[in-house]
Parts: C-alpha cells; sequence; structure tokens
C-alpha cells in the first residue's frame, strides 16, 4: 500500500498506456498528453492494454519516482470513458483498493452492524 501525503492528487490517466515507456516517457505523457505538471508532487497513475500492470510515476522532491505492479490474477479496474481524453482524480483510498486489484467503483462491503450501541 501506497502513503500518499495531504494534498496530493492521485490522477488515473485514462485508457491505456505502452508499458515500456520509462520515467522519461511517462513524464512527456503527463506533460504532453494529460496537461499537467509531471514535477508538481502529484501521483499519476498508467495501466497496460492486458490490464496487468500498473505504474505511477511522481516527483519526490528531488528526483522522479516510479512505482510499478504486476498483477498475478484478475486485471488492474480502469474506467472506461468513451470520447473523453486526460485523467480522473482518485482518492487515497481509491488508489489503496486499485493497487490491490480491488474494483474501486464499487467495492464490496463485507460487515455492517447489526443493531447499534
Amino acid at each position: 500500500m501506497m502513503f500518499v501525503p495531504a494534498g496530493v492528487k492521485v490522477h488515473l490517466a485514462l485508457g491505456y498506456t505502452d508499458m515500456r515507456k520509462g520515467m522519461d516517457g511517462l513524464a512527456m505523457l503527463v506533460q504532453d498528453v494529460l496537461n499537467k505538471d509531471p514535477f508538481c508532487g502529484h501521483l499519476f497513475a498508467f495501466r497496460g492494454k492486458k490490464a496487468s500492470v500498473l505504474k505511477i510515476l511522481f516527483w519526490d522532491g528531488n528526483g522522479l519516482c516510479l512505482f510499478t505492479k504486476r498483477i498475478d490474477q484478475g486485471g488492474f479496474v480502469w474506467p472506461v470513458m468513451a470520447g473523453h481524453d486526460g485523467s480522473i482524480t482518485l482518492t487515497p483510498a481509491q488508489l489503496a483498493m486499485l493497487i490491490e486489484g480491488i474494483d474501486w467503483r464499487v467495492p464490496e462491503r463485507v460487515w455492517k452492524p447489526a443493531i447499534a450501541g
């Protein structure tokens, strides 16, 4: 699980990305396609076409960092938004679920209190 400091936004790039790209290639995508500053300290998440690889790019104040995860079973849930380019913003909790392979759009609640008190 990743710790996301307060005030840091999580941007999820729509569509899929060529996972052969490294830090520099992803930083160029953030700048040119998402029209955002890759050095602002926010997190930028990308998914490959097969949905089994996730990369998160972020600037920690003195260098670019790249978090990569390959999921063994299932895939990373990504929104499908026809006709939209760019990114959507996730909460840190949604990012944590995404990294774990959980459908962050409709997480399953497994426990509900029967009575108050």
